[in-house]
């Protein structure tokens, strides 16, 4: 398999800083190296520019009664990452994109697929990123990019956001524990297939995993996963800007990436998010996320 790194240093779409440090955190663990051991050709294509805020304005767009933080700024981003995906792809390449927050997984979903083709996406997260600027509590836009890729959070009209080879019959969203009220309501009306902590207690992570994949790839062309740190266990993942107690241990997380490895041949990208390196316990999330693209593409015990 041929890998292009492409790294996404944006904070623009969370709270608290730091996190734009999370690709170079991830590189620092050793990404290529882990990867090459595979077997895998893999090349760094360098960070896309993101704006610094302290340059910009932080006050929310107003949108449909609500708002969205650095609104501009995040759709110039998304739209370098979209043609940085694309032409990846178009390569023959997969992406392999660091964020950075989960706003960027906008910009990964648009560019993933080709024109006539369908994609499927697995969205690891605590979180659902299924707000609003109308039902967002805090205005941040990577708790809305799943929302905006499915065309559930519009922005004003705009269409830069909504990813048309996305339907949400085809989305999994995994090991949710923390959802805002307006955006629970916005799941429960929609067609994406819903797992939460409680569904992988009482099942497991594989076949919870495995039944998403199935989801994701029902009838469509390829395959996308997004995984955000936070789906972990602050316990295991303690440099994360949103964490949430009681997510997947370290095998549950790695027993999962096995799983999607088992989709090697759909999987079109892979996209690790909202690394906080000031929060971190000597780069131990880095080195997680590392480990877990690693069982992703396939790596084993035996």
């Amino acid at each position: 398999m041929d890998i292009r790194i492409l790294g996404v240093p944006m904070d623009l779409g969370a709270d608290r800083r730091g996190v734009d440090m999370g690709p170079s955190a991830i590189r620092y663990a050793g990404l290529a190296d882990q990867l090459e051991r595979l077997g895998a050709d893999c090349t760094d294509g360098g960070d896309i520019p993101v704006p610094r805020p302290e340059e910009r304005d932080p006050d929310g767009t107003p949108f449909d009664g609500g708002r969205a933080k650095f609104h501009r700024e995040t759709r110039e981003v998304c739209e370098d990452v979209t043609t940085a995906v694309r032409s990846t792809v178009a390569g023959g390449e997969t992406p392999l994109v660091l964020g950075g927050d989960h706003s960027i997984a906008i910009g990964t979903a648009a560019g993933v697929a080709g024109p006539d083709e369908s994609l499927g996406v697995v969205w690891f997260d605590a979180h659902g990123d299924f707000n609003t600027p109308a039902t967002t509590p805090s205005g941040n836009i990577h708790g809305m990019a799943l929302a905006a890729a499915l065309g559930t959070a519009t922005f004003g009209g705009e269409a830069w956001a909504a990813a048309p080879a996305v339907s949400a019959e085809n989305v999994s969203l995994v090991g949710v524990r923390d959802l805002d009220e307006g955006e629970r309501g916005l799941l429960r009306e929609s067609d994406v297939s819903v797992y939460t902590m409680s569904d992988i207690d009482a099942r497991g992570a594989p076949a919870v995993t495995r039944e998403a994949l199935e989801v994701a790839t029902d009838g469509t062309d390829a395959l996308h996963v997004s995984l955000d740190m936070d789906w972990l266990d602050p316990t295991e993942a303690p440099g994360v800007g949103t964490p949430v107690r009681g997510g997947v241990s370290y095998r549950e997380a790695h027993s999962a990436m096995e799983s999607v490895a088992e989709y090697r041949d759909r999987l079109r990208s892979l996209e690790l998010v909202e690394v906080n390196p000031i929060l971190d316990d000597h780069n131990r999330t880095a080195e997680l996320a590392c480990e877990l693209a690693a069982s992703a593409f396939g790596k084993r015990v035996f």
